[in-house]
């Protein structure tokens, strides 16, 4: 439970970062040409910095202590948003969400743990639970950040400080509230190489590499069109209330997540996890493609939400999958990179969404939608093929 309420934390601030940097970046007075391609190039930003350093924390937490690793995971955040409270101008806001990549590496230590405490007939409901944590906290943020904004008539530097007094809470938590759960094998050797061949020993897995592919899939359609997402609702509320308007928008998405990934876990366990993998890739394109042509907040609002309980249990799928077909030698440090498509996806996708905006704001959605119909098809022909008899074409 302690880690469920710090992934929810975490997940908290970061989504307000998203939701309302938009808005934030008006409130810098810069011009909305030039503001539609920050969001992007910004939006990246967050993972430049944290992808080299995930497989140094992973097999440093296994080596040393994985609570170490947590706490200093929840005190960076605090750092980073404060820094973000403090921006007044956009390059210091860009900096900031630079040191967003310093408080990564922490969901993967986490999700080891829960594996090696997880009896193997509950690991799937284990993990989806775990999973709905950040949705939670997603789901909180932007809806926190709203009431903070129009209900009690405060800046947007306000949101950043609450989230920072947050995760200071985690981190003291996790110290205090939590024991450490070291794993069956611990690694010897250089924390460099160690980290090295923990990736190398990843990657050159056919099984893991098709896992971490779909992974990736997923996050790309993701953050190629969620930072676009608060435009989106500002071009059908207005200006008015519209902090109020963006959570209620991205918090129900991630509220109805985080709600729908128990039960994707559930469902997975009994009938497999790569028919409800496709069946969420497939409903996730065509919802994400549909968001641009939605004219309302309350209709933008139901789409978001249905693809966000597909993107949830897409996600549950993975975890599923790595927990249960990852060879036990390879499991602590493969969960430990677990997140290694999301740092790459969260630098393309952005970067891939700032480009074709210039098109028009519904391209990031368009093309998102297109990343994810390809995902199912592919999933669903590995699934074909590993029906096959052996030796049939």
């Amino acid at each position: 439970m302690i880690f469920c309420i710090t992934s929810a934390v975490e997940g908290l601030g970061v989504n307000q970062i998203f939701a309302f940097a938009p808005a934030y970046l008006t409130a810098m007075h810069v011009a909305d040409a030039d503001r539609l391609r920050f969001i992007g190039i910004f939006s990246a930003l967050i993972f430049v910095v944290g992808a080299p350093l995930v497989p140094l924390w992973g097999v440093w937490a296994d080596k040393y202590n994985r609570k170490v690793v947590i706490v200093r995971s929840a005190l960076v955040e605090a750092v980073v948003f404060a820094c973000v409270a403090l921006s007044r101008e956009p390059w210091q806001l860009a900096a900031s969400m630079l040191l967003v990549g310093f408080q990564l590496g922490n969901t993967g230590v986490m999700l080891a743990a829960i594996r090696d405490a997880t009896p193997r007939p509950r690991l799937g409901s284990a993990i989806a639970l775990f999973g709905a944590s950040g949705p939670v906290g997603m789901a909180i943020g932007p809806v926190l950040g709203g009431r903070i904004v129009d209900g009690l008539h405060q800046t947007l530097p306000v949101v950043f400080w609450v989230s920072s007094a947050l995760s200071v809470g985690t981190a003291l938590l996790v110290t205090f509230g939590s024991k450490e759960i070291r794993p069956t094998v611990i690694p010897q050797g250089r924390l460099v190489t160690l980290a090295f061949a923990a990736v190398r020993g990843a990657l050159s897995d056919p099984a893991i590499r098709r896992i971490f592919l779909i992974f990736g899939v997923a996050f790309l359609g993701t953050q190629m069109s969620r930072p676009y997402l608060p435009v989106l609702v500002e071009a059908v509320n207005g200006r008015v209330d519209l902090a109020s308007a963006i959570g209620f928008v991205s918090g129900t998405a991630a509220l109805v997540g985080a709600l729908v990934s128990p039960a994707g876990g559930w469902l997975g366990d009994r009938i497999g996890f790569r028919p409800v993998l496709i069946g969420g890739l497939l409903l996730g394109g065509v919802s994400v493609g549909a968001l641009p042509a939605l004219g309302s907040v309350g209709a933008l609002a139901l789409g978001v939400l249905v693809f966000g309980a597909c993107y949830a249990v897409v996600a549950a799928m993975v975890f599923g999958l790595l927990a249960t077909e990852v060879p036990e030698e390879r499991l602590s440090a493969t969960l430990n990179l677990v997140y290694l498509p999301l740092y790459a996806a969260g630098i393309v996708g952005p970067i891939l969404g700032a480009i074709v905006v210039g098109v028009g704001i519904w391209a990031p959605f368009a093309v998102a939608a297109l990343v994810f119909l390809l995902g199912a098809i592919g999933v669903a022909v590995l699934v074909v093929r590993a029906a096959r008899p052996a030796g049939q074409p």
